[in-house]
């Protein structure tokens, strides 16, 4: 049972729902960040880079599981060097002090990215079958899916080196249906073209986080990678539609009936007993 968990980018919007779940559970937090915004639920926060051995030391102190969340979330805001380099070595860092650490159960968060589909710079990217499921290829040819690729081969690694229970979490769009996700699912409602890369998939902020908890409860040694997603897309329309339309040349492995999300979470299912609960109403969206 975990007592206490060290948590990075815990300020973030993932890290905010995790610590609170965290506390409304009882178990003590840790939490390692850039900048201390002042308000965090934990009982420890360390401030300054997850790549820093040091400070991943110092915010360790205590725990008996790791949820790492910090990272740059995207390959437009800075250099591929930094978005490469920075999340590649903070997962490195953080497992590896957690491995020597004594400590067995982490969480990572991966991403949809790791698919290459959001930001390749080919024309028009498409997923070979539908459902996607782990064992799709890569179309990577971006600096962050290619970091989120290699944090899924260092938690194998990890696994391995440290004998640890690791869980790659590939997180679509997230967010809180006020902060966001209305205003997100009005978009693509108007222009759904704009969520082809995405396949229409997003979750809830609440359910991102509760997946992040339940993988610290998986045994054994092994690392395992996991899509995460809403059992149905964020757009009003059906989903073989939008596939035929955005995705004409992507194989249906079986049907999708109505809204169903074109992602197989069945892994997610089976192994951390999770299926997202918190989904949009759709009498609330109002297109733009």
């Amino acid at each position: 049972m975990v007592r206490r968990a060290m948590v990075t980018g815990a300020a973030g919007r993932i890290g905010r729902a995790v610590l609170t779940l965290l506390a409304e559970r009882g178990i003590e937090a840790n939490a390692l960040v850039l900048d201390d915004p002042g308000d965090l639920a934990a009982r420890l926060v360390v401030t300054g880079d997850a790549a820093d051995a040091k400070t991943v030391r110092a915010a360790l102190e205590g725990a008996d599981a790791v949820i790492h969340l910090a990272a740059i979330p995207t390959p437009a805001r800075n250099t591929a060097f930094e978005v490469f380099a920075g999340n590649s070595l903070s997962t490195f860092t953080v497992l590896e002090e957690a491995g020597r650490a004594g400590i067995r159960h982490a969480a990572v968060a991966s991403s949809w990215g790791v698919t290459g589909l959001p930001w390749t710079d080919a024309e028009d990217p498409h997923p070979p079958y539908a459902p996607v499921d782990e064992a799709m290829a890569s179309q990577v040819a971006d600096p962050y899916g290619l970091s989120k690729q290699v944090d899924e081969l260092t938690a194998q690694m990890m696994a391995r080196r440290h004998g640890m229970s690791v869980v790659c979490l590939r997180y679509p769009y997230v967010g809180g249906f006020e902060e966001r996700l209305h205003e997100h699912a009005a978009r693509l409602t108007a222009d759904p073209a704009a969520g082809a890369r995405d396949l229409w998939t997003y979750l809830e902020v609440h359910d991102a986080a509760r997946a992040a908890l339940l993988a610290l409860d998986v045994p054994g040694r092994a690392a395992h990678s996991v899509h995460l997603c809403a059992p149905e897309i964020i757009v009003p329309y059906p989903t073989e539609e939008l596939l035929r339309r955005y995705h004409p040349g992507t194989v249906l492995r079986r049907p999708l009936p109505g809204r169903t999300a074109p992602v197989d979470t069945s892994a997610a299912r089976e192994l951390l007993g999770f299926t997202a609960r918190n989904l949009l109403d759709h009498g609330a969206v109002a297109p733009r």
